[in-house]
């Protein structure tokens, strides 16, 4: 049985019939909320911290007293740290690769999931058994196995009544809401092309410790392995790919990119991506993204239409006099708005489950990876349905389970060459 619309599509609908977007927080809140709720986080880097924080502001806002219960990570330094901030109590702070299996054994209700991208399948998966609504942060798979792992554990939390929500926060901003009303109501008429970018410079690096184990440094490290990040088209342009696969509808039939790398000094990964996603029907959208220090930066979405064109979050350019009301969220800031939407769907009865919808965005940024990394056209049918592709069965190693047998070797730190098996 499907679930009734997810209450950003939900509002876009409301838009398209003439109703007051405007009332849509007050419609959803009118449900019964506990006064208090217990949270436990995996995963205590700087997301994490971020996220937590988040959560706890969403809580305020709803007028719920959080509890925070448990915290893990991988590093005992980085639980400590977290857990004295909060003052818990060591029992409650939990450290190693097994972390997350001792989070899920305790009593909260929600689990943040703010790990390295390649961990998310397995974390999730324990989550989704143990019974918690979850927050998982983008993106949520490095390859295609663990992508359509991500479908199955969802499907397993629609089954549940398990509110599952990701962090694609655009989403949950009131500008990129207004315009998906827009573009549905035909206010730049059907999406012919765009551009989406993400151009910046590499967020951080860490470099390898005297006598440091494999594991230690790749995970510390993270961000610049694409075992665990997934390369930086994955781990950071997802925001816009996502933004184009929501605008258009559906997902690309087919990715053709090349990239390449000349500065950076550690992991494995390009330093820059250019890849034509073909979404059918003519539609091209051109995706670009880098992380090279001394370059113009520039982050955001451009679309143009049949009768007009517009900005992801932006000014929209159309001539046909198409309005649509104002909408009016509970926060302007979207990173604590999407904890308020996960924490009122959980009580209303209509939880929302964005978990295959991130997972076909994860897929969708990890077949433009491949075709840059291979110089092979990658379609979209290759990674999720067509079990002869030679890509449908692909994993990285080492992989989650083998950080926690401690089987761990360290890629070599050279990128993929086109053309090149």
């Amino acid at each position: 049985m499907e679930h009734p619309i997810p209450r950003r599509d939900f509002v876009s609908t409301m838009a398209l019939s003439g109703l007051a977007l405007a009332a849509a927080p007050a419609v959803l809140s009118a449900n019964s909320l506990p006064t208090k709720i217990k949270v436990a986080l995996i995963g205590c880097g700087g997301r994490g911290t971020g996220a937590l924080g988040q959560f706890i502001a969403a809580c305020k806002i709803l007028g719920i007293e959080p509890e925070v219960v448990a915290l893990g990570d991988a590093f005992e330094d980085k639980v400590q740290k977290l857990g004295q901030v909060y003052k818990l109590p060591a029992p409650k702070l939990f450290s190693g690769y097994d972390a997350y299996q001792k989070v899920m054994a305790t009593d909260c209700t929600f689990v943040l999931m703010a790990t390295p991208p390649a961990f998310r399948p397995v974390h999730f998966a324990a989550a989704i058994d143990a019974g918690k609504h979850c927050f998982i942060e983008k993106p949520v798979a490095v390859d295609p196995v663990g992508a359509r792992s991500i479908i199955a554990t969802g499907e397993k939390a629609k089954a549940k009544g398990l509110a599952v929500v990701a962090g694609t926060q655009r989403r949950h901003a009131a500008s990129y809401l207004k315009n998906k009303a827009l573009i549905d109501a035909g206010a730049i008429g059907a999406i012919r092309g765009g551009i989406v970018q993400w151009n910046g410079t590499v967020p951080w690096l860490k470099r390898r410790g005297s006598g440091e184990s494999d594991a230690s440094y790749m995970n510390h490290n993270w961000l610049n392995f694409v075992e665990l990040s997934g390369d930086h088209i994955v781990e950071q342009h997802i925001h816009n790919i996502d933004v184009a696969n929501w605008f258009l509808g559906r997902t690309p039939v087919s990715a053709l990119g090349f990239g390449g790398r000349a500065r950076r000094e550690t992991g494995n990964m390009f330093d820059f991506f250019s890849v034509d996603y073909d979404y059918g029907d003519a539609v091209h959208i051109h995706s670009q993204c880098r992380q090279i220090t001394g370059t113009t930066g520039h982050v955001g979405e451009f679309f143009t239409g049949a009768e007009g064109s517009c900005f992801g979050g932006g000014k929209v350019f159309s001539k046909n006099g198409i309005t649509v009301p104002d909408i009016k969220l509970d926060t302007d800031d979207s990173m604590v708005q999407e904890h308020v939407d996960l924490i009122r769907s959980a009580f209303s009865g209509q939880p929302l489950n964005d978990a295959r919808r991130i997972a076909e965005t994860t897929l969708t940024v990890i077949m433009g990876r491949i075709s840059a990394y291979t110089g092979e056209l990658v379609r979209f049918a290759d990674l999720l349905t067509n079990e002869n592709s030679a890509h449908y069965n692909f994993k990285f190693t080492p992989s989650p389970k083998d950080f926690e047998t401690g089987n761990v070797k360290l890629p070599a730190e050279v990128p993929p060459i086109p053309g090149r098996a």
